[in-house]
C-alpha cells in the first residue's frame, strides 16, 4: 500500500493552535511534495452526514466499507511527488489513528507540539473571538468533562477542549501504538518559529525529499491581544500547570522534547 503512488504518504497531524498553518504554508512552497491545497483536510475525523464541526464540509464517510476517491479528488493528479495534508485533530481524535493506519500503515506523521498551557489559552480566544464560546477562559478550563462528551468520541470535543488537547503524552502514547516511532516526527512550534530553516530540512530528511531554500519566516494566525484577551490569568497558568504535569513527563520520554 506505501508503494501506490496516489495514497497519501504524509500528513501534519497535530496539533492545533501549534504552529501547523505556517508548517503547511511552507510545505505547500515545497517543489517535492504535493500537498492538499487547502489545510484541514478532515477526513480521518468525518464521523459521516452532518459531522459537526466540519462547516458542511464532511465526507459521509462509512467507515466499514471506506471509499477514498473523494479523498483523493482533494489532491492533484500523482506526478511522483509525495502526497501530504494538514488536518491538525487527528491525533487529537480518537478514531482518526486506526483508520489512518488502515488506510495506510506507512503513514508518516508529523507532528508540531506548543507549550500545553498557551495552547490552551490561543484555543479559546480563538473561539471567543469567533463568537462560539460564551464562557470566559477561567470558566471554560474549569467547566468539568460535560462540556467535551462528543457521542463519536466520548470525552473529547471539536471546540471546548482547551484543556484536553494539551495531554500530549496520552495522545502520543496511543499513536505510538498505531505507528513505529519511525515514522512520526515530533517538533516544537518554538523549534518551528526560531529556525525555520532548519526545522524544515529535519522535515525534509524525515520525508526523504530534498531541503527547500529560500526560507522566509511565516507568522500564521495571530490572534486577538486587546482586553481580555491580552494576559493569560496567572492563577489559570498554574491551575492548568499542575494539571499537565505528570503528562508532560510522560511526553517528553516518549519524545525527547521539552516545552
Amino acid at each position: 500500500m506505501s508503494s501506490d503512488p496516489t495514497r497519501v504518504a504524509f500528513l501534519i497531524a497535530g496539533v492545533q493552535k501549534g504552529g501547523t498553518t505556517a508548517l503547511f504554508d511552507y510545505l505547500v512552497a515545497h517543489p517535492g511534495l504535493s500537498m492538499a491545497p487547502e489545510k484541514e483536510v478532515h477526513f480521518f475525523d468525518d464521523e459521516g452526514p452532518g459531522s459537526p464541526g466540519l462547516g458542511g464540509r464532511g465526507f459521509g464517510v462509512d467507515w466499514s466499507a471506506p471509499d477514498y476517491d473523494a479523498y483523493h479528488a482533494r489532491f492533484d493528479l500523482a506526478d511522483g511527488r509525495l502526497r501530504g495534508e494538514a488536518t491538525p485533530i487527528y491525533l487529537y481524535w480518537p478514531p482518526s489513528l486506526p483508520r489512518i493506519a488502515a488506510y495506510n500503515p506507512a503513514m508518516k506523521l508529523i507532528l508540531v507540539f506548543r507549550d500545553p498551557v498557551e495552547r490552551a489559552w490561543s484555543h479559546w480566544r480563538m473561539e471567543r473571538a469567533r463568537g462560539v464560546e460564551p464562557l470566559s477562559f477561567s470558566e471554560s478550563i474549569r467547566a468539568g468533562r460535560s462540556r467535551v462528551d462528543d457521542p463519536a468520541a466520548p470525552g473529547h470535543h471539536r471546540v471546548h477542549s482547551y484543556v484536553e488537547r494539551g495531554f500530549y503524552g496520552a495522545q502520543v502514547s496511543r499513536l505510538l501504538g498505531f505507528f513505529p516511532r519511525q515514522q512520526v516526527f515530533f517538533g516544537s512550534a518554538r523549534a518551528l518559529r526560531a529556525d525555520p530553516s532548519l526545522f524544515l530540512r529535519n522535515v525534509s530528511e524525515f520525508l526523504g525529499v530534498a531541503p527547500v531554500t529560500d526560507v522566509r519566516p511565516l507568522e500564521s494566525h495571530v490572534g486577538r491581544t486587546d482586553g481580555e484577551f491580552a494576559e493569560l490569568p496567572s492563577e489559570d497558568s498554574v491551575y492548568l500547570r499542575t494539571l499537565y504535569e505528570a503528562d508532560q513527563e510522560l511526553f517528553s520520554k516518549l519524545t525527547g522534547l521539552v516545552l
